[in-house]
């Protein structure tokens, strides 16, 4: 079955336009999760909503969202009012500006969703659009409505599509500095530095998702599975701490470095063995 769509509606570039869909390009259905249950029935617990003053439970028909003015102290809006406040981007993602994909910075980024044609007709525009941002090697700034919020969203060509991905906004970020304000300010040696850098070459690559191997998955379903059967479940021995844990930087970097350099040597002399076995 074919998922369905987050949002419908329009991309607009200027006087050009064109049906679409945004899909979610994540996705947690892999992942393990788990029901509240009552562990002396094994049946699934289900939540209530509980007034905070009285102590009873309210019903579907009198759920409602609330503002907090003070404490205490609310004041209702229901969904008629909200959907009232008709922005302009509700049911379009309006192009607003071009900017190169390197001024993004990474703290803004938030939700990947593919930018999909909705009908046939408007596939031309699309294309369109897609192949002069691909041209230009810009991302296209835009906003759109999802769930009674409006949002920044990026969109770059990708694939044979686009790809939109919702930014944050400024006052959602913290400031980095009362974080980084304890970190003092001092040179290196350049030895340490460049020994250092030595060990980063050892491990350089390219990115490569495929590799990524969520192992605490991997061992939830595992468990799952052991419990499933009936088989009991040890928690692993507690690792003893050493006392002493002074380490000398300089040496842990040699060793790193020498433990590297013997790692690549072992690899080269299996694959050299290898080679010869090919060619005897």
């Amino acid at each position: 079955m074919a998922p369905r769509p987050y949002w419908k509606g329009y991309l607009k570039l200027s006087l050009v336009s064109c049906p679409v869909a945004l899909y979610p390009a994540a996705t947690q259905a892999e992942k393990t999760h788990f029901h509240q249950i009552n562990t002396r029935t094994g049946h699934r617990l289900r939540q209530q909503m509980v007034d905070e003053e009285t102590g009873r439970v309210v019903d579907k028909a009198h759920k409602g969202r609330g503002y907090e003015l003070s404490k205490g102290k609310y004041v209702a809006i229901d969904e008629e009012e909200l959907a009232a406040i008709e922005l302009e981007s509700t049911h379009t993602i309006e192009i607003d500006a071009f900017v190169p994909k390197e001024e993004i910075d990474e703290r803004y980024i938030e939700k990947p969703y593919y930018i999909v044609p909705n009908d046939e007709a408007g596939e031309e525009a699309y294309s369109v659009i897609r192949d002069a941002m691909r041209d230009k090697d810009k991302v296209a700034l835009a906003r759109v409505v999802m769930a009674h919020r409006e949002h920044v969203i990026a969109i770059q060509p990708f694939d044979k599509g686009l790809l939109g991905t919702v930014l944050r906004y400024p006052y959602e970020l913290r400031e980095a500095k009362p974080y980084f304000k304890g970190i003092a300010k001092r040179r290196m040696p350049k030895d340490m530095v460049s020994l250092a850098a030595h060990i980063l070459d050892t491990k350089a690559a390219h990115f490569d998702a495929r590799k990524f191997k969520d192992e605490y998955e991997t061992a939830l379903k595992k468990l799952v599975r052991r419990k499933a059967k009936g088989k009991a479940i040890e928690p692993p021995a507690a690792e003893r701490e050493d006392g002493d844990n002074v380490i000398d930087l300089m040496e842990a970097l040699r060793a790193s470095l020498g433990k590297k350099r013997a790692a690549a040597t072992k690899r080269a002399r299996s694959k050299g063995r290898s080679r010869a076995r090919k060619a005897a």
